[in-house]
């Protein structure tokens, strides 16, 4: 097993009037060689908008981009016509590839917006665009892992990603311990602490701190206190 750690603190940060954004990877002016990507991972961002406030029309092309709103919710809109809003408990995802443009924006004019927004490399480029969301309970997080994004367009629970890719979130009570094992062949797991403090292969992480594990087929995860966590799996090559 080889691991890699991420400290909340060492992060990038970018701050204005309505934004606040934590990089764990290299992004816009934060640029660290030695966190380019977590195998195929290449962005983790932590965003805070402010109420009405949000990122205009822009584009992308040839990334999975996975959104997951953590309070309030996030309106979205896009090339493709869509026109919606997730909220809290959702998971939404785009496959850019060919191109699409879209802006996202914090609708509510009292309450701000807390999201991860996330990138993953495809498995197939140059792919006609494609958005999804689904909606989650919390219950099936409590005390196990629920998988939220899977490669495995059979599995009508989870949003579907062009990529051999799994997302799991789950809700841990105190000493609560969990065994993850791996899905694919050459993955491996980056484990990100939303909330609480976490112990996992002989690392105790805390509120945003995170940890990258691979050549191993599982881990053990161990909450010290009531702890929420997101894990993805990815291919290392």
């Amino acid at each position: 097993m080889k691991t890699i750690i991420h400290k909340a603190s060492d992060r990038g940060a970018k701050q204005i009037s309505w934004l606040k954004s934590y990089h764990s990877f290299s992004f816009g002016d934060y640029q660290d060689p030695n966190k380019m990507s977590f195998g195929l991972l290449r962005v983790l961002n932590d965003d805070y908008v402010e109420p009405g406030m949000g990122f205009g029309m822009h584009g992308h092309e040839n990334m999975e981009i996975v959104s997951i709103p953590l309070f309030g919710s996030l309106n979205h809109q896009d090339s493709m016509g869509n026109d919606a809003v997730i909220k809290t408990g959702d998971v939404q995802i785009m496959s850019a590839g060919t191109g699409i443009r879209h802006a996202e924006f914090n609708g509510s004019k009292t309450e701000a917006v807390k999201f991860l927004q996330i990138w993953v490399f495809p498995k197939e480029y140059n792919i006609q665009p494609r958005y999804d969301q689904k909606s989650f309970n919390e219950a099936d997080k409590h005390n196990q892992f629920l998988t939220v994004v899977s490669p495995n367009q059979e599995n009508e629970q989870a949003v579907w990603i062009n990529q051999d890719a799994w997302f799991s979130l789950a809700n841990l009570d105190a000493a609560k311990e969990l065994e993850y094992k791996l899905n694919g062949d050459n993955t491996g797991v980056y484990i990100f602490v939303l909330q609480g403090k976490l112990g996992v292969a002989e690392q105790v992480l805390d509120n945003r701190d995170a940890i990258g594990i691979y050549d191993t087929t599982s881990v053990a995860v161990k909450a010290h206190v009531d702890t929420k966590l997101l894990v993805i799996e990815v291919p290392m090559a």
